[in-house]
């Protein structure tokens, strides 16, 4: 069975997929265009592309001998589903592995934006830094704080759990339905995603890309948010309205934001570059050692179960 692998991953997973399949890896490790990744729906029985792949229906249109995408990552939104399923390529993906690494770099956002530390950083290396003073970038604490989690998955209850248990902050979300295992943290449900925002000192986006969330937090969200609030994503890039956070940063509606992910990644939204109250990281959520292999891993067993006729263990459709 022939697999190919678009950008490089862990060597110990490459090494197990190469003992098992007939494997070609991207050895140069940049994104393939989508004429190339048009021609491996054609080559290749499996493809295993990541975030950075855009699978459209034209790519999928292609496909003479793909049947699988096994997804390296737990997002699919830059998959065509409906195109994937109505050609019968199934689709799966990587959910569960990277919940703590996520989790974590919200609450290194959450802590980066109140406490000021990507301005501090960069006035210490330019050398601007005059020494210690009792009024010198102020930012604000979390013990007491209310953080609103909008999506309470795995990855928004791994955070809530996080910021209510590590740092005494009260927890208030949005989701489609309460959860009863935020009992435990004694969260509070907000039916009303506008509600939660004006309540929140604190807002975490944990919900799944796709149409049904793009532009979720669009200008008017981001007017009813709290004035002096922060934002953090570590979602979706397409989740957020980049110009109308730009304008409440600048306007200093919000205090500051965090973001991990941005709509058309490489690409940094222009805007944005210039904020000082902005903390931006190029897509880390799941970069643990820890966490990659596990995707990895999880990838495998998909192809695995592929190969052998067996029932997927991740399925998307």
């Amino acid at each position: 069975m022939r697999v190919l692998v678009t950008r490089r991953w862990p060597h110990v997973v490459e090494r197990t997929l190469r003992e098992r399949f007939d494997v070609v890896l991207n050895e140069t490790d940049v994104p393939l265009g989508q004429a190339d990744l048009a021609d491996a729906m054609r080559d290749f029985d499996v493809l295993a592309p990541t975030v950075s792949d855009r699978i459209d229906a034209e790519v999928i249109a292609a496909a003479d001998r793909c049947r699988l995408i096994a997804n390296y990552g737990v997002g699919f939104d830059h998959i065509d589903i409906a195109a994937a399923s109505a050609k019968g390529i199934a689709v799966t993906n990587t959910p569960g592995v990277l919940t703590d690494a996520t989790a974590d770099l919200a609450l290194t956002l959450m802590l980066m934006t109140a406490r000021r530390a990507g301005e501090g950083e960069r006035e210490l290396r330019v050398g601007r830094w005059t020494g210690w003073r009792p009024t010198h970038m102020i930012g604000s604490g979390l013990k007491g704080k209310v953080l609103g989690v909008v999506g309470m998955g795995r990855i928004g209850m791994a955070t809530a759990r996080r910021a209510r248990m590590g740092f005494g902050m009260d927890i208030i979300y949005h989701s489609r339905s309460a959860k009863r295992e935020a009992e435990a943290l004694d969260a509070k449900f907000c039916a009303d995603l506008h509600s939660l925002l004006a309540k929140s000192d604190f807002v975490s986006l944990h919900v799944p890309g796709g149409r049904h969330t793009k532009n979720l937090i669009d200008a008017a969200a981001i007017r009813a948010m709290k004035p002096g609030s922060y934002l953090i994503n570590t979602a979706r890039g397409a989740v957020l309205d980049h110009a109308a956070l730009a304008q409440a940063l600048a306007s200093g509606h919000l205090a500051g934001a965090g973001l991990d992910v941005y709509p058309d990644e490489p690409h940094v939204p222009p805007e944005l570059l210039g904020l000082e109250n902005l903390v931006m990281l190029p897509h880390l959520g799941s970069a643990t050692a820890e966490a990659r292999e596990a995707m990895g891993r999880r990838a495998l067993a998909n192809i695995d179960a592929f190969a052998k006729g067996e029932p997927l263990p991740d399925p998307v459709t």
